[in-house]
């Protein structure tokens, strides 16, 4: 999830004691270190027998993170965000499991558990995304035409089950089925303009939303840590049928495009150029209001940063990206950022292209766990008409 604010704990512990952790540094080949070595080197200062940190006590690497934030579209926030990662076995890529629990001072729960396994020696990949969603949020309408001052508020609760297993068939590459179904309930415009038919009327307006369908996916994964890749592609394809026979109320369908790549650019991998292209696409029908495509509305909420999420929608989304990551200190508990993007909707009576967001922006990044390569962060973006604010993630944006 995108949170506007500070892990402030993690900073003022970083301020602390980063100075001194790296001044220890005196090899010639630095050991890596984390939030968890500072940690234990801080509570077991008075202590002579030193703290082997480099040692993996488990086979599970756990990342925990307690947070309050501010975001555009929750205000204050409390938040409990982790993960965790581990391997079927030494020839299987790493497993991920993601989690959090937002709870804001606009009433809004957020509890998603994002899931991807793999199993002993690849051969399988499941991947799932649940979610609770209580979400009084805005919307601005369809198009890129829209402004900020075009919001207003849209209550509305969901639920969200997406499950997916694929075989590999050959050189990272898997084929699958899946299962996902979506539901809104509640949903209720709170302070539409006045003297105008918004085009959430427009496009109809219903208290309950509801979709239900297979998926026929195909992946390809040269990645071999999801949580912070040093390399590799990936590429992910989705085809919803959304079928009147699953429970819609008409048939619809949708084409998702998500590709990635990630290329090395030092020989220890600590400066990685990320590329990243997402496309959303409405092949046929007519999906329901809250299921466009819009800002930030891909599986870990990421696309867009510099704008709101919401900021945009239309029946189909064109989304691409840069990132080039860096380190800042010779132990890698410390890097940085640089990115930009650009997002295009098409418009409702066109259905056409017309307009691009572009975004842009950079950060820091703070090393939780070093096994995982779990990273705090902390990422400023801007946007067109006056759009920034902080976005900060437990992991990389992508």
């Amino acid at each position: 999830m995108k949170v506007i604010g500070l892990y402030i704990f993690t900073a003022m512990l970083f301020c602390s004691l980063a100075a001194k952790a790296q001044s220890e540094q005196k090899e010639m080949s630095v050991k890596q270190e984390d939030l968890v070595d500072l940690i234990t080197a801080y509570t077991h200062r008075h202590q002579n027998k030193p703290i082997d940190s480099n040692k993996r006590k488990h086979k599970v690497a756990v990342s925990l993170v307690p947070a309050a934030g501010y975001t555009l579209q929750t205000g204050f926030a409390g938040l409990l965000n982790g993960n965790a990662a581990f391997q079927a076995n030494d020839s299987a890529n790493t497993s991920t499991i993601n989690a959090s629990f937002t709870y804001t001072v606009r009433n809004q729960i957020i509890a998603p558990i994002v899931t991807n396994i793999w199993t002993k020696n690849n051969k399988y990949n499941i991947s799932g995304d649940w979610r609770y969603i209580k979400f009084p949020s805005y919307t601005y309408g369809i198009g890129g035409y829209t402004s900020l001052e075009n919001g207003y508020l849209i209550d509305y609760s969901a639920i969200r089950i997406h499950e997916t297993i694929m075989r590999h068939v050959t050189n990272n590459m898997y084929v699958g089925v899946g299962y996902g179904i979506d539901y809104f309930w509640g949903v209720k415009e709170l302070n539409p303009p006045t003297g105008i038919i918004t085009d959430f009327q427009k496009y109809g307006l219903k208290s309950t939303e509801f979709a239900s369908g297979i998926t026929l996916n195909f992946l390809y994964d040269s990645r071999k840590n999801s949580i912070n890749p040093e390399g590799g592609s990936f590429a992910n394809i989705i085809y919803r049928p959304n079928l009147a026979v699953f429970g819609n109320e008409a048939t619809w369908r949708s084409l998702v495009l998500d590709l990635r790549k990630f290329i090395p650019l030092s020989k220890n991998a600590e400066n990685v150029l990320a590329l990243w292209s997402y496309e959303w696409f409405t092949v046929s029908g007519t999906p329901p209001y809250l299921m466009l495509p819009n800002t930030g509305n891909d599986p870990y909420s990421n696309t867009g940063r510099g704008y709101i999420q919401g900021r945009y929608r239309g029946a189909n989304m064109a989304y691409i990206e840069g990132e080039y990551r860096f380190s800042l200190s010779r132990n890698g508990l410390i890097g940085g950022v640089i990115f930009a993007n650009a997002e295009s909707f098409t418009e409702l009576k066109s259905n056409k292209f017309e307009t691009i967001a572009p975004g842009w922006g950079g950060g820091i990044r703070v090393k939780l766990n070093k096994y995982s390569s779990t990273n705090i962060a902390v990422d400023y973006g801007f946007g067109l008409g006056g759009s920034q604010g902080l976005f900060v993630n437990l992991g990389e944006v992508f």
